[in-house]
């Protein structure tokens, strides 16, 4: 397809970037882009709401009854495109005729999981599906590029937390826009209101992360937004897990079974190498075959005493979940998490890792070690929460005592 022709020609310019491409359209030829389900026909009236803004792509010729246009919009039109009034001979297919709305879609939010999918060229080492991404990771990070599929029409809400949402690029309509010069000229065009909405603003930088330990996604500030999309398409509920003491990735929206490893790294790590180690030493194997990996750098924040934020420190996350079930569940995520902190033992220092940390939950008995992790560091803090309170208060009766406090 055209799309995958573009991602062929981009690849040269950024081997390693990550492409996330947009789904949903505004085609006037997308049968779900109408109420009754179906493109109009010769027959049939259409109508845009007057008050709704919108572009709408016209790829072939149409005959219309009649059709009512927004007051602000556009209809684009590719070669021999266009539209003609009914003659009023039979139309095979098309029946007594109907009022076809087109849809709203101003519920498209640039924040939904759901609404992207990730294309990783020359990726080769990749097994199919194997690879993931924690949910905040679904959604264009901050120096991946998002493809808007040539000929296409689209409208996209970027209501976000923060004021502007930064890209490496953004492909639409056949052109790759890398440039902050080229995008702010995009932007001065008649089609980007009718494409973008909301209180965001896309800002493309032309730069890719620098550096070769990964970069944090940064999509953690709109983080309950990404959830609140995710869950609603999926009925607001996040499944039961099947194993006790489920885990809670940072960046993901529920929890999961399985193994959670943190790895503490040195400016000798090369995160683009050591997850293809992973895939071709580890993930390849076939008693690994029902294993699915995600791996990313994440910042974690650290707090005083659980309370104060101290600071952020960043990491490399490693989630492993499996489609095992019953007692089996996570069982197999477990061994691979297992051979990987063996792997960090023996050859860790010269892969540029510190040091590492795994947690595991599994539907067997004997899984408590997630648990325990978590348990030992609460303790830890209430303890010294207590601890600090007691000097606090301490210290305030004796200055009271010293007539230096009233």
């Amino acid at each position: 397809t055209d799309w995958v022709t573009l991602v062929s020609l981009l690849l040269p310019a950024a081997a390693t970037a990550v492409y996330k491409q947009w789904i949903p359209d505004t085609n006037f030829e997308t049968g779900s882009n109408w109420d009754k389900g179906r493109v109009p026909c010769a027959s049939d009236v259409v109508h845009f709401e007057k008050n709704k803004v919108v572009s709408v792509f016209v790829r072939s010729p149409h005959a219309l009854t009649d059709m009512y246009l927004p007051l602000n919009g556009e209809l684009v039109l590719a070669s021999g495109a266009g539209f003609t009034a009914f003659d009023g001979s039979w139309d095979p297919g098309c029946d007594s005729g109907a009022t076809v709305r087109f849809a709203d879609v101003e519920h498209h939010a640039w924040f939904d999981p759901t609404l992207w999918q990730a294309v990783s060229p020359g990726r080769e080492l990749e097994p199919g599906g194997r690879i993931f991404s924690v949910d905040e990771e679904r959604v264009p990070c901050h120096y991946d590029d998002v493809i808007f599929q040539p000929e296409t029409s689209f409208r996209v809400n970027v209501d976000s937390s923060r004021r502007v949402i930064h890209l490496r690029s953004i492909s639409l309509m056949g052109q790759e826009l890398s440039s902050p010069e080229a995008w702010a000229s995009y932007l001065r065009g008649p089609s980007a209101p009718l494409q973008f909405h909301g209180n965001g603003t896309l800002q493309v930088t032309g730069t890719s992360c620098p550096d070769k330990s990964g970069c944090a996604c940064g999509n953690t500030p709109d983080g309950h937004r990404i959830c609140t999309a995710l869950l609603g398409a999926s009925g607001r509920q996040c499944p039961v897990p099947a194993c006790r003491s489920p885990l809670q990735p940072l960046g993901h929206c529920c929890r999961v079974c399985g193994a959670t490893i943190s790895l503490d790294f040195t400016r000798d790590f090369d995160l683009q190498k050591y997850r293809d180690r992973l895939v071709q030493a580890l993930l390849s194997q076939p008693k690994y075959a029902g294993v699915r990996m995600a791996i990313s750098k994440v910042h974690k924040a650290r707090t005083f005493l659980g309370v104060i934020p101290r600071s952020s420190t960043p990491f490399i996350q490693i989630v492993l979940i499996d489609d095992e079930v019953g007692a089996q569940t996570g069982t197999a995520a477990e061994q691979m998490a297992a051979d990987i902190m063996e792997d960090i033992a023996q050859h860790g220092e010269a892969l540029g890792i510190s040091s590492g940390e795994m947690e595991v939950a599994t539907g067997s008995t004997f899984s408590g070690q997630a648990e325990s992790h978590a348990l030992s560091r609460i303790t830890v803090e209430i303890v010294l929460g207590l601890l600090f309170g007691l000097l606090l208060l301490g210290g305030i009766l004796f200055l009271y005592r010293k007539a230096n406090l009233r």
